[in-house]
C-alpha cells in the first residue's frame, strides 16, 4: 500500500488479469523460497511508527503533506488521514544492541520531526488514538490526497454498499455508523519486522500468534475513543470495523474479514500465508505494475502479490523480500504507537523475545490450545489489558482455564530472554529492555489504562472535552520526556 498508484477505475479485464498474476506469482514465491541460498544472511530487525499531528490546542493538524515538504527524509512517508505520517526506521542488525538503536533513531528522528512540524503548528505525538478526535475527523475532508488512499476508500466502500457499523462495548459504550473509511486512519501503530530463517518461520508464526495476547496487554496505548474511555487498545476493535467490506446477512458462509487474526496455526512455513490471502480474498485494487527484468541471481520482485498482501491487514502478517538472497519476515502489526521511544522499543524486544522463545516448544501447547482460544484471548487482552483474564493450559488439568494475564506475562519475560539470547542480543540489552516491561506489569499500568485513569480524575473538575485535552497535554510532555510510562505520574492517586 506504500506504492503511488493513480486514481482511476478499474474494468472486469483488470481484475482477471491482475487475478492471473497473484496466483503465477504465488508459484514463482514458491520456487524462490525452495532455493538452498534463500534467507542465509544475517537476521534484522525493523519497524514503522505511526504519528498524530496535532496543534497547540490538543486537536488533530491535517498537514502531514506540507510536513513532508519541509522534511525532506524519505523515511517519512504519508498516512491515510491528513494529520498522520509514518516514520519507516531503519533496519538492524538483530545480534548486539538492535532495541538501543531502534530507541535512539525514534528519538533523533523527532528532535528533527518537532522543528520542522513546529514551523506549521503542530506537535508529533505517539498515541494508539488521539483522546481528542472528534466524529468529524473521521470524514473524508480529511483524507491525504493521495490516490492510492482514494482507490482504497471507494472501493472498500463499494463492496460494502451500506455504512460501517461502529459498536464498542468499552467502559463507555461507543455506536456510530459512517459511510468513510478514515475511521481506519484513527489507528496509529508501532509495526515490528523480525526476519525469520524459512525453516523456523511456522514455529514462530505459530509463537508469536499464541503470545500476542501478552505483548498487547502490557503494551496497550488506545484507551480514549471519541472522548469515550473504550478498550484498553480499542484499536482492535476500530480497526476491524472500519475496514469490513463484509454485509452481513442470513448466509451460513461469509468471506472472511481482511482485518483478522488469523484462519488457524501455520502447518509448514510462510507460503501457505501469501497462498491463504491469495485464495481466500478477492483483490480490491487490480493494480497491474510494469514487469522488471530480473537478472542472474536475482530474484523476482512479485508486485502484484506484494500490492495485494497489502489490502489484507491480519495483526501478524508474513512479509516477502526479494532483496539479496531474498528473505520472508514477520510483521507485527498489533503494538500501538507510543508512549515513548523506550516503551515502544520495550514492547518489540518483548514481543520478538517470546515469539523466539516460545518457538522450540510450540508444538507442546498447540495440541492444547485450539487457535479459537488463541483467537479469544487476543481480544480478550484487547479488551481489558492487564485486568484480562485468558485461556491457558495448566498442568494436570485436561483443558485451558481461566488464568489472569498478568501471571502469564510474568512467566513470559523469562521466555522472552531466551529467545533474545537466541538472537544474539547482548544481556546488558535484555536487562534493559524487559525490565521496563516488569516495572509496567509492577506498577499495572499501560498507556490505555493510564489515560482512561487520569481522564476520569480530570472529569471531576473539568467537563470531558477539557479533560480530553488536559489528559492528552500532560501525556504529551511525558512523552517529551522520554521517561518510560512506569515512571509517569498517577494523578488519580
Amino acid at each position: 500500500m506504500g506504492r503511488d498508484i493513480s486514481e482511476q477505475d478499474f474494468t472486469a479485464d483488470d481484475y482477471d488479469k491482475f487475478n492471473h498474476r497473484i496466483h503465477d506469482q504465488l508459484d514463482q514465491l514458491n520456487q524462490v523460497m525452495a532455493k538452498a541460498d534463500f534467507d542465509t544472511g544475517e537476521l534484522y530487525i525493523g519497524a514503522e511508527l505511526e504519528i498524530y499531528l496535532m496543534n497547540a490546542q490538543q486537536q488533530v493538524s491535517p498537514v502531514n503533506l506540507e510536513l513532508l515538504n519541509l522534511l525532506k527524509d524519505e523515511q517519512f512517508q504519508a498516512e491515510l488521514n491528513k494529520y498522520n505520517i509514518e516514520l519507516n526506521l531503519q533496519a538492524v542488525k538483530a545480534k548486539g544492541k538492535p532495541f538501543s538503536k531502534i530507541t535512539q533513531e525514534i528519538i533523533t528522528k523527532f528532535v528533527h520531526l518537532n522543528t520542522e512540524a513546529a514551523k506549521l503548528g503542530a506537535c508529533p505525538v505517539a498515541i494508539g488514538i488521539l483522546p481528542t478526535l472528534k466524529e468529524q475527523h473521521l470524514s473524508n475532508g480529511y483524507m491525504t490526497e493521495l490516490g492510492r488512499y482514494k482507490l482504497l476508500a471507494r472501493e472498500l466502500s463499494k463492496l460494502r454498499g451500506q455504512p460501517f457499523h461502529i459498536k464498542i462495548d468499552g467502559d463507555e459504550p461507543i455506536d456510530f455508523r459512517t459511510s468513510e473509511v478514515c475511521a481506519e486512519g484513527a489507528n496509529t501503530s508501532f509495526q515490528v519486522h523480525l526476519m525469520t530463517a524459512k525453516d523456523q518461520f511456522a514455529d514462530i508464526f505459530n509463537a508469536a500468534q499464541l503470545t500476542l495476547p501478552m505483548s498487547l496487554a502490557i503494551a496497550a496505548n488506545s484507551g480514549v475513543f471519541l472522548g469515550n474511555c473504550a478498550w484498553d487498545e480499542t484499536r482492535i476493535a476500530l480497526f476491524k470495523q472500519s475496514t469490513d467490506n463484509r454485509i452481513p446477512d442470513n448466509n451460513n458462509w461469509r468471506e472472511p474479514a481482511r482485518v483478522t487474526f488469523g484462519h488457524g496455526w501455520v502447518r509448514k512455513g510462510a507460503w501457505e500465508l501469501f497462498s491463504e490471502t491469495v485464495n481466500l480474498y478477492q483483490p480490491i485494487m487490480p493494480e497491474l505494475f510494469e514487469p522488471k527484468i530480473v537478472k542472474q541471481g536475482e530474484n523476482p520482485e512479485l508486485a502484484e502479490l506484494d500490492f495485494h498482501m497489502g489490502t489484507t491487514w491480519p495483526w501478524n502478517r508474513p512479509i516477502y523480500s526479494p532483496a539479496g538472497k531474498g528473505h520472508v519476515r514477520i510483521e507485527f502489526r498489533a503494538l500501538p504507537a507510543g508512549p515513548t521511544a523506550l516503551d515502544m522499543a520495550a514492547n518489540a524486544a518483548f514481543t520478538i523475545g517470546m515469539a523466539v522463545g516460545l518457538s522450540p516448544k510450540i508444538e507442546q501447547y498447540l495440541s492444547r490450545i485450539p487457535f479459537q482460544f488463541a483467537n479469544y484471548n487476543f481480544y480478550r487482552a484487547a479488551k481489558s489489558g492487564l485486568d484480562a483474564t485468558i485461556l491457558w493450559p495448566q498442568n494436570y488439568q485436561n483443558k485451558p482455564v481461566e488464568v489472569p494475564i498478568r501471571n502469564i506475562i510474568e512467566d513470559m519475560v523469562l521466555v522472552a530472554d531466551e529467545g533474545l539470547t537466541t538472537l544474539g542480543v547482548d544481556r546488558d540489552e535484555r536487562d534493559k529492555y524487559l525490565t521496563i516491561i516488569k516495572q509496567r506489569l509492577s506498577a499495572n499500568i499501560t498507556g490505555g489504562s493510564w489515560a482512561k485513569q487520569t481522564l476520569k480524575h480530570l472529569r471531576k473538575s473539568l467537563p470531558n472535552d477539557k479533560a480530553c485535552e488536559k489528559m492528552l497535554a500532560i501525556y504529551y510532555q511525558n512523552q517529551l520526556s522520554g521517561h518510560p510510562l512506569s515512571e509517569w505520574e498517577q494523578c488519580w492517586r
